[in-house]
């Protein structure tokens, strides 16, 4: 069982990837009736100077729906950085797809951004371990951090489980026979504030038990190692550092409550605080 001191850590992750205020000082970004996402002030002032299509209210940026396919387009003339990835932007992290937007221009946007997280699990003897994998030292965002055996966004035009899938053979060499007995365990939500802007994601969390014969291997460099870690370290590690990558943190800690190594009183107020 984790001390009042580990807990209180645990809850500083989760408050950390809750700092964003909406709309704060931003704008609420419409296009049409449709709310896609959040905007600086001078970011929408900007995009009008560009485009005819884009009008900026005293409350709120709104875009003609006929803008919606020039997104990219819109995002490049402002000099919004980009990562030649598409995202479905979606006025609900569930709903219609309604356009599609450069995942680096994501949180200049603050439009939802869906991600895939992979617990790689594997029961021994010994008790049950977990693969966890270490962020390559030149990653742009979060290098070096500790991170899932798979763990990656959702590109346009797939669902979360495919999007898994994917991720998890150029990732981690983790075959699709595998790979597709992933069984989803649990969704979360955050509005974060990031060196580069606003995060409004939703993580999908995946169990997979592994066997003891497998081991992944880094493939496209995203990540340096992986390490097959007991969970009893995984909670130290969480509950003393910031070694973890952000949103790792809500993963793992749903994890361990369901691994039963937080319990009482403790894992009611951690899933509170996890599902706000």
């Amino acid at each position: 069982m984790a001390s009042d001191a580990r807990i209180a850590k645990l809850l500083s992750h989760i408050a950390a990837c809750h700092t964003a205020v909406l709309p704060g000082t931003r704008l609420p970004l419409y296009a049409g009736a449709h709310h896609i996402g959040y905007v600086r002030p001078a970011l929408a002032a900007r995009l009008a100077e560009i485009s005819p299509r884009v009008t900026v209210l005293e409350h709120k940026a709104l875009l003609n729906e006929a803008a919606l396919p020039q997104l990219n387009e819109l995002a490049a003339a402002a000099g919004v950085p980009t990562r030649s990835e598409d995202f479905d932007v979606r006025e609900e992290g569930e709903g219609p797809v309604l356009a599609v937007l450069d995942r680096g221009a994501l949180p200049s946007f603050g439009v939802i951004g869906v991600g895939v997280h992979l617990n790689g699990i594997v029961r021994r003897a010994d008790g049950v371990h977990l693969w966890v994998g270490k962020r390559a030292a030149n990653k742009k965002l979060d290098p070096g951090k500790l991170d899932h055996l798979v763990a990656g966004g959702v590109p346009a035009g797939y669902t979360p489980f495919e999007a898994l899938v994917k991720e998890a053979e150029e990732e981690a060499a983790l075959p699709e026979a595998l790979a597709v007995q992933a069984r989803h365990v649990a969704s979360f939500r955050y509005d974060m504030e990031r060196p580069e802007g606003l995060r409004r994601d939703l993580i999908h969390a995946y169990d997979l038990e592994l066997p003891e014969d497998f081991t992944p291997e880094p493939v496209d460099g995203e990540v340096e190692s992986f390490s097959l870690w007991p969970l009893p370290r995984v909670l130290e590690v969480l509950a003393t550092t910031d070694e973890f990558k952000f949103n790792v943190a809500l993963v793992l800690t749903d994890l361990l409550i369901r691994e039963g190594l937080i319990t009482g009183e403790a894992a009611e107020t951690l899933r509170t605080a996890l599902h706000p």
